[in-house]
């Protein structure tokens, strides 16, 4: 049995119709660059996902950028966020020329600690980058009054977390901002890059978009210096035609992580991925913690079983941040988790079989 970690062909093929009318429309009335595509993704994915405002870009890294830009974040300003996470969460703060500050991560639920936050909070930070990883929420409830008792800005990285939820409120919505990727892999994923940003804040949605479209919202008539960041038609289209079908595809991601859990119950040599309380994970990946893990990921690469880690360097341990002089001392359980964290294939199309076979390859792993 050949099990790719994403099954991106078998999805198409499921609305193969919907898809191929989507992009020939587009190519019909040679609708590339902004237009009707495009606001009609931002429109159907705001009412879909309950707020005011969606400015589509061109991919989930300039989202971050646009909004810390637009928030006045840079030179001698400091934003917190998470040891491990992809890049683009900390890489941004950088390039606004502000110091990204980390911290390390919850050994049970692999994303921000945050009991440790207030401990690096000084009156030079400016806000926080809350990476809602693997689908999984962080306690928006804790962080949400840490960042108004400090007066900071709550800004949330929605990127592996669309629809994902705590205490009944969906990641995206409790900060001034909620950054979106829907690069090709995520659980709302175009066919290229494009990316947006949520917000029910009507002048900050205003600035957004002005600034992603050369600092214009009309064009030629340029109110600041801006970037071009924008969602092509075909991908907006696509995300549209896709739209309909992603509350199912999540209840199919949770249901696939359920069916991990039973097949690889009572397993000593892993960790499953375990739920926050009042949280709603969505599986963007199924992140198990394992003994032996390069060692497995080869076995089960021999007996077809494709898999990835996320992410084999924490960020602060990375030779882009040596400038910030942080020993991997700091953060134990980031460092840890580079030799032992494993996701193993998660998508809506996965089938039981092939959650199976996958169980009883890494059960017959452990056992030789």
């Amino acid at each position: 049995m050949n099990i790719p970690f994403v099954d991106l062909r078998a999805q198409y093929h499921s609305i193969k119709e919907n898809i191929d009318t989507a992009i020939q429309d587009v190519i019909e009335k040679t609708a590339f660059i902004g237009g009707h595509y495009v606001k009609e993704f931002e429109k159907k994915f705001a009412e879909l996902y309950g707020v005011k405002h969606v400015i589509s870009c061109a991919n989930g890294t300039d989202s971050l950028y646009i909004i810390m830009k637009m928030l006045g974040i840079g030179k001698g300003d400091e934003v917190i966020t998470v040891a491990n996470s992809w890049i683009s969460s900390a890489e941004t703060i950088g390039q606004t020329g502000a110091k990204p500050v980390f911290v390390d991560v919850d050994p049970d639920y692999f994303s921000i600690d945050d009991s440790k936050i207030e401990a690096v909070v000084t009156p030079q930070t400016k806000a926080i980058v809350l990476v809602h990883l693997q689908g999984q929420a962080c306690d928006l409830d804790k962080i949400e009054a840490l960042c108004k008792k400090h007066s900071i800005s709550l800004i949330e990285d929605c990127a592996q977390s669309h629809f994902s939820e705590f205490n009944g409120r969906r990641v995206g919505t409790v900060g001034i901002a909620g950054s979106f990727s829907f690069y090709p892999g995520k659980n709302l994923g175009a066919y290229g890059d494009a990316g947006c940003i949520i917000t029910n804040d009507d002048e900050m949605a205003s600035r957004f978009r002005m600034y992603a479209n050369h600092g214009a919202l009309i064009k030629h008539k340029h109110e600041i210096e801006g970037i071009n960041s924008r969602m092509d038609g075909l991908q907006a289209s696509i995300l549209t035609a896709k739209l309909p079908f992603i509350l199912q595809w999540t209840e199919q991601r949770i249901e696939n992580a359920k069916r991990y859990d039973r097949y690889l119950d009572g397993i000593s040599e892993i960790q499953r991925p375990k739920v926050r309380p009042n949280s709603r994970h969505t599986y963007h990946l199924y992140v198990i913690k394992a003994q032996k893990r390069d060692a497995l990921m080869e076995f089960l690469k021999q007996h077809g079983i494709e898999t990835a880690i996320h992410y084999p360097t924490a960020l602060p341990n990375l030779k882009a941040y040596a400038y910030l002089g942080n020993p991997p001392g700091n953060f134990p359980v980031a460092t840890a988790l580079q030799d032992q964290i494993l996701s193993l294939p998660m998508y809506p199309e996965l089938t039981e079989d092939q959650i199976k076979y996958t169980a009883e390859t890494i059960k017959a792993f452990y056992k030789a």
